[in-house]
This record gives C-alpha cells, sequence and structure tokens, in this order.
C-alpha cells in the first residue's frame, strides 16, 4: 500500500487546458496517499499507524493566514483574563472565599485546556502536513479530556457551593470550611483523571492498520475510533459509561442543586434578598449552559443529524470560545470582582 500510494504521487502526469483542475486533484490525492504512507509502520504482513494526520478547519491557504490570526487572538486573550482572573483572586483577600476559590480553579482548567489544543492548532495552519505522532494524539486527548471532565465534576462542586449559601446562609461558614474546598477540588481533578485514563487507555490501545486520516483539527476520540481496525466495541462502551457517569451525572447534581436554590428562593420574603440570591447564581448558571449545550450537542447526537463541518464549529465553541468567555461571564455582573479590581488598581498606583 505505501508504495503503490507513493508511485501514484510521481507519476501524476500534467495536462494543460480543461483538465487542468483534474491534475490538481490528483496531485492532491497522491500528496495526502504519500504523506499517509509515510505515516506507516510495515512490519511482516502487518501495518500500524505510527502517525496520524490531522485535516484541520480549512485547506484554503488565504482562509488560513487569517483562521490563524483570530485563533491566535482568542488564544492570547484566554490567557490574559484567565490568568488576570487568578492573580487577583490570590491578591485580594476580600475574594478568598469558597466561590471565587473555586472559580480560581475553574480558570486554571480553562488555561490547561486551551493550551492542550491551541499550539498545536495554530501551528497546523502553517504547515502543508498536518502530522502528529500516535504518542502526541493520545497525549493531546488526555490531557484534554482530563480538563473537560474535570470542569463538568467542578461546575457541579460550584453549584452545591451556590445551594449551601442560599439554603443555608448561617452555617455556610462552618460547612464550606478551607479543608473541604480543597477535598471537593482534589475530588474533581481526581475524577476527571482518572475517567480520562481509562478512555484513553482503551481507546489507544486498538489496532490501528490505517487509514490514519482524522477529520478534525485536535485528536477527538469518536474520530479515531472510527479509524481502528480492530473491534471497538469495549472502548467506545467505556467512552460511553465515563460520558453518562461523569458528564450526565454532574449534569444531574448541578439540576438538582438548582432545584433546591429555587425552592430556597422562592420562600424568601424580601425581594430584593431573592434577587441578590439570584445574582450569585446567574453567572454560573449561564458557564453551565453554554458548556453543556454545547458539549452534549457534539458528543450525544446520532452520528447522522450532524455534518462534520457542523461538528468542528461546535467544536470551536466549546474548545476556544467557552475558555475565553468564562472569565468574562464571571466578571461582567460582578461587583466584587469589579471593587477587588478597583482595589488592586489604586493599591499598585499607591505604590508607584
Amino acid at each position: 500500500m505505501c508504495a503503490s500510494g507513493e508511485r501514484s504521487y510521481k507519476k501524476a502526469p500534467l495536462f494543460t487546458g480543461p483538465k487542468m483542475s483534474q491534475t490538481k486533484e490528483n496531485l492532491e490525492d497522491g500528496q495526502r496517499q504519500l504523506t499517509q504512507s509515510r505515516s506507516m509502520n510495515v512490519s511482516g504482513n502487518h501495518t500500524s499507524v505510527t502517525m496520524f494526520v490531522l485535516l484541520g478547519l480549512s485547506d484554503d491557504k488565504e482562509l488560513q493566514l487569517i483562521l490563524f490570526l483570530v485563533f491566535l487572538a482568542i488564544y492570547l486573550v484566554t490567557l490574559m483574563w484567565n490568568l488576570g482572573l487568578i492573580i487577583l483572586i490570590r491578591m485580594d483577600s476580600h475574594l478568598h472565599i469558597p466561590m471565587y476559590f473555586f472559580l480560581s480553579f475553574l480558570s486554571f482548567i480553562d488555561i490547561c485546556y486551551s493550551s492542550t489544543i491551541s499550539p498545536r492548532m495554530l501551528s497546523d495552519f502553517l504547515k502543508d502536513e498536518r502530522t502528529i505522532s500516535f504518542f502526541a494524539c493520545a497525549t493531546q486527548y488526555f490531557v484534554g479530556s482530563w480538563m473537560c471532565l474535570a470542569e463538568c465534576c467542578l461546575l457541579a462542586v460550584m453549584a452545591c457551593d451556590r445551594y449551601v449559601a442560599i439554603g443555608s446562609p448561617l452555617q455556610y461558614s462552618a460547612i464550606m470550611v478551607p479543608a473541604i474546598c480543597w477535598k471537593m477540588v482534589a475530588g474533581a481533578y481526581g475524577s476527571g483523571f482518572v475517567s480520562s485514563l481509562v478512555q484513553t487507555v482503551r481507546c489507544f490501545n486498538l489496532y490501528y492498520c490505517g487509514p490514519n486520516i482524522i477529520q478534525h483539527f485536535f485528536c477527538n476520540i469518536p474520530q479515531i475510533i472510527s479509524l481502528s481496525c480492530s473491534n471497538p466495541f469495549i472502548s467506545q462502551m467505556a467512552v460511553f459509561l465515563v460520558a453518562i457517569f461523569v458528564g450526565l451525572g454532574s449534569l444531574l447534581v448541578i439540576l438538582v442543586s438548582y432545584g433546591f436554590i429555587v425552592a430556597s428562593i422562592l420562600k424568601m420574603s424580601s425581594t430584593k434578598g431573592s434577587a441578590k440570591a439570584f445574582n450569585t447564581c446567574a453567572s454560573h448558571l449561564v458557564a453551565v449552559t453554554l458548556f453543556y449545550s454545547t458539549a452534549l450537542s457534539v458528543y450525544m447526537h446520532p452520528s447522522s443529524s450532524h455534518s462534520m463541518k457542523q461538528d468542528k464549529v461546535l467544536s470551536v465553541f466549546y474548545v476556544k470560545l467557552i475558555p475565553m468567555l468564562n472569565p468574562l461571564i464571571y466578571s461582567l455582573r460582578n461587583k466584587e470582582i469589579k471593587v477587588a479590581l478597583k482595589r488592586v488598581i489604586n493599591g499598585a498606583t499607591h505604590l508607584h
């Protein structure tokens, strides 16, 4: 297979006139076959994949340059906003409460999640051959899945924190002590780590003999499993069970928590108190809605209901845009963060 792919590329005839477009397609197919052949390791009668080829978002050179600049700006803004929010929460003592403690770890997850995919995605815009080694692909998926699943668990933790703050305000300080908060964060990160490890080990232990072309801009598990030459049933079940227990399980915790929050708000006699309680949950509710609506639409739909282009657009939204929007969502209508930012700026001005 490797030799035939290379010969078809070298002997592609050149035509002029009306067959020029057909010639261009033949050359592109030949180049793709050559790239694929170089990504195979032949041993006896077996061929194993050593590298994958990422198709990316577009093959248009001019569009790739525009996308490079756009996604570079998004990545830099994501880093600055999330890192700035972490520093602000650490510097201002008024923000040393559980809600902002969890928010700082959410920002850290968004930085890691975006950094897992963005650098390679940006470099692929400037390369002709978008190859990624088998190990690098497994590592990218493992870290990205770890951060994504940890974010699911952390959003559930934040919903529980809001329920305790609104439902039991007098006991809030006694319940949400620092030791409990650290254990909840460790549980969220640990659950994501174990779940991602199970998925990665199961899926990348499958036998891959070719083709090795991933119809995406990063190593996404549905597209990778479809390339397997062995029976993927157990791996698909592992991915499905993780999605059910971690993804939908954390969503169920969030929904139950907000059910109790709504019930607590309805019991409040003061309209002003009800509005204040709702405002403390509004940002978290918006973040949860954006995250789960896009993630579930990609991973929990029948394969025929979306085209690959639609999947890529939705993936761009939750992989690139949501990590950038989260700090803005939590800061835009939050008076405490605005006041803390003014205090830090005034303090820096006085020191200067």
